[in-house]
């Protein structure tokens, strides 16, 4: 029998290297080596790093830290959960059968359907990409894409904790959001190509239960916006005790400024739309509208979305709605502090 004749009776996992190829031997006995090296260095620090990390602004710095994390962590776990449970259990024809087929009329049903369907940045991507293979217009997916993450109700709660006896935040935050959600998929609809937008079609991994989807789903969000929530406390607590308060106080003077400061730093800080509201309410210095900017352009546009969107829907796309939803985010910003706050 002729080599290509072998190749072709081959299945395609006989032509696959054994598992062990490539695999480095289990490192069982160094293991309790390094939890031994671990608690040794974490006792040698509490006796000699003790007596340097006492100075008022480290204990100013680590309070606002945790307070963030701690305040933020409970309705980060409770989205990615409704999040997953979501992605895994929802089948995607409700999608195509609830949406008309006209865009412009299914827009603004997409982008209110954010308000009762949780969702994180993370899976808004993903989902989006799905309703548009199976046949949901794409201006109304990407409506979708940007409300869910940004007016579902566990964000809007968190929002009403972090800002106590503020009511007029939550509404301003919620019809800035949708506004620039509808907004940008009526200029998709007006002004896309097909040719600037790459659309996948997604399939299960075979064999997984939606058990196994809805697991793996909340492991993935849950690692993911865990970190950036923590880059996030970390920031917010450095910037509220390491910048001299008369800069922050200069900036937050400034309506365009700070709100165009607070716009970039959400997209640089790209933190989980279930804790944006803590770091944003963390943020004495600047004016409610410019907290306001940094509350709607966070679910919509920071490094992780940007990242995802030019893997998923292709770079063409990326550097087209991008930009766009970035400029609504801050000019409706402007318009609804200016009215609501």
């Amino acid at each position: 029998m002729t080599q290509r004749a072998t190749d072709d009776w081959l299945s395609e996992d006989d032509r696959l290297p054994p598992d062990s190829w490539g695999r480095r031997k289990s490192a069982g006995p160094r293991l309790p080596w390094a939890i031994i090296l671990l608690i040794t260095a974490l006792v040698a620090g509490r006796f000699l790093l003790t007596p340097h990390l006492t100075a008022p602004a480290l204990r100013t710095w680590a309070t606002i830290f945790v307070a963030v994390c701690l305040q933020a962590l409970p309705f980060l776990v409770f989205g990615v959960v409704l999040s997953a449970a979501i992605t895994a259990f929802v089948p995607p024809s409700f999608w195509t059968k609830a949406l008309p087929r006209q865009p412009y009329a299914a827009v603004p049903i997409a982008g209110a359907a954010g308000a009762v369907l949780p969702g994180c940045e993370c899976a808004s991507v993903p989902v989006a990409s799905g309703l548009m293979s199976r046949g949901v217009a794409p201006a109304a997916a990407l409506a979708f894409l940007l409300a869910s993450p940004a007016i579902n109700p566990v964000v809007l709660v968190a929002t009403a904790v972090a800002f106590p006896g503020n009511p007029a935040m939550v509404v301003a935050r919620f019809v800035a959001s949708l506004t620039v959600a509808v907004l940008a998929g009526w200029a998709w609809a007006r002004f896309g190509r097909p040719e600037w937008l790459r659309v996948r079609t997604h399939t299960a991994a075979p064999g997984q239960s939606k058990w196994g989807s809805f697991v793996e789903a909340m492991r993935h969000d849950l690692l993911h916006a865990g970190g950036f929530l923590v880059v996030g406390g970390l920031t917010a607590a450095t910037l509220n005790v390491m910048v001299p308060r008369s800069w922050l106080t200069s900036v937050g003077e400034l309506p365009v400024l700070s709100v165009l400061v607070l716009g970039l730093l959400a997209v640089l800080l790209s933190i989980c739309s279930e804790a944006d509201a803590f770091v944003a309410a963390s943020m004495t210095a600047f004016s409610p509208t410019a907290k306001l900017a940094f509350l709607v352009v966070g679910p919509m546009v920071d490094l992780k979305l940007i990242a995802l969107q030019a893997g998923t829907f292709g770079r063409a796309f990326a550097w087209r709605f991008v930009p766009l939803t970035f400029t609504l985010a801050i000019a409706v910003s402007f318009a609804a502090g200016w009215v609501l706050l």
